[in-house]
């Protein structure tokens, strides 16, 4: 995903009287899960039905129990992890592995290793687990194409050529999937009984993005691009409306019970975006959260919104060889803000 952006807190202060949101309404930090370890992270996945959140973060991935905030273990058989799948009914979870080209598979119950599965792209970076055909699926930000799993015997069934730089995924769940292409600033349509690209959507006038959530009922993507949200619809591609949010947009996610659309962002900044009807959405809230916090999970069940992040020094000074450095992690600091809206 994309590198972290800071901004002053000035300028998030003057955003959200830019937009007339009140800081303090609806949502609110009701907890920080303070998790051991140092490095960067990625994507997380607070998963109902196993009644987890994993999170990835630098050479592991923390398992933590959605119900009491108490970390349950620690999953080490990573290399650059930036993703984790879980497939219920099959007892395994899978987790993305950047730097070695491959996918860990691990045991829901006991979190043993199951084994590992080298993929056919490079640096895998986003994944998900697609219910309707029953498989993983990498998507391989260095080789722009993606990586079939099935799900059954854990074996590369297809590989799959993209336009461009895939980022993040959602799953329609009747044999559809959407998928980010960041570089192309456009959305691709996969159709999971060929496995082929079958349509690829411009969603100008946002650029970059990165990621992604969906309204199964309604038929609506959330393309989350920076200070944008793209609405488009699933089946024709056309954008329905544009939405602004905040700065450095990592992340996106829907919940759909209360019918909102979130875009989580670096700047410290949740959007709430509030679908009143399939053709009408207006930003509810931008909540204040903390700098850093660009990816997201939202649980369905509880409606609590998950993001990590930690405390940052300032960044080192610019070199030829490192244009746009990332400022330094605090050691000690990192921490998934549980977020929930007013009862």
């Amino acid at each position: 995903m994309k590198k972290l952006v800071f901004v002053f807190a000035a300028i998030f202060l003057s955003f959200l009287v830019a937009t007339g949101q009140n800081p303090a309404a609806g949502y609110k930090i009701v907890q920080r899960i303070h998790l051991d370890g140092e490095g960067f992270w990625d994507y997380l996945n607070a998963n109902d039905a196993t009644g987890m959140l994993y999170v990835s973060h630098g050479k592991v991935v923390h398992v933590v129990d959605l119900n009491t905030g108490k970390s349950v273990t620690t999953i080490t058989d990573v290399n650059g992890v930036h993703g984790i799948a879980v497939a219920p009914e099959f007892n395994k979870g899978y987790i993305s592995n950047g730097s070695g080209d491959n996918v860990t598979v691990f045991n829901l119950k006991d979190f043993s290793i199951i084994g590992k599965i080298a993929l056919t792209g490079k640096n895998p970076d986003a994944i998900m687990y697609e219910p309707f055909s029953k498989t993983i699926i990498t998507w391989n930000g260095r080789s722009s194409n993606a990586t079939v799993i099935d799900v059954n015997t854990d074996k590369v069934i297809q590989t799959i050529p993209l336009a461009g730089k895939p980022e993040a995924s959602v799953s329609d769940g009747n044999g559809k999937v959407y998928v980010n292409i960041e570089d192309k600033s456009s959305v691709s349509m996969i159709n999971v009984k060929t496995w082929k690209v079958e349509q690829t959507w411009s969603i100008s006038p946002g650029e970059e993005p990165s990621g992604l959530a969906i309204d199964t009922e309604t038929h609506r993507l959330f393309s989350a691009t920076d200070k944008l949200m793209v609405v488009l619809d699933a089946e024709t591609g056309k954008v329905v409306t544009t939405i602004p949010t905040g700065g450095g947009v990592d992340g996106a996610g829907f919940d759909p019970v209360l019918k909102r659309a979130y875009s989580s962002c670096g700047e410290g900044v949740l959007t709430v975006i509030q679908e009143d009807n399939k053709d009408t959405f207006r930003v509810l809230e931008n909540v204040p959260t903390q700098s850093g916090a660009r990816t997201i999970s939202v649980s369905a069940k509880t409606h609590r919104i998950y993001l990590p992040t930690a405390e940052f020094g300032p960044a080192p000074e610019k070199t030829a060889d490192n244009p746009r450095p990332r400022p330094n992690m605090k050691p000690g600091t990192f921490t998934v803000l549980v977020l929930e809206p007013a009862k």
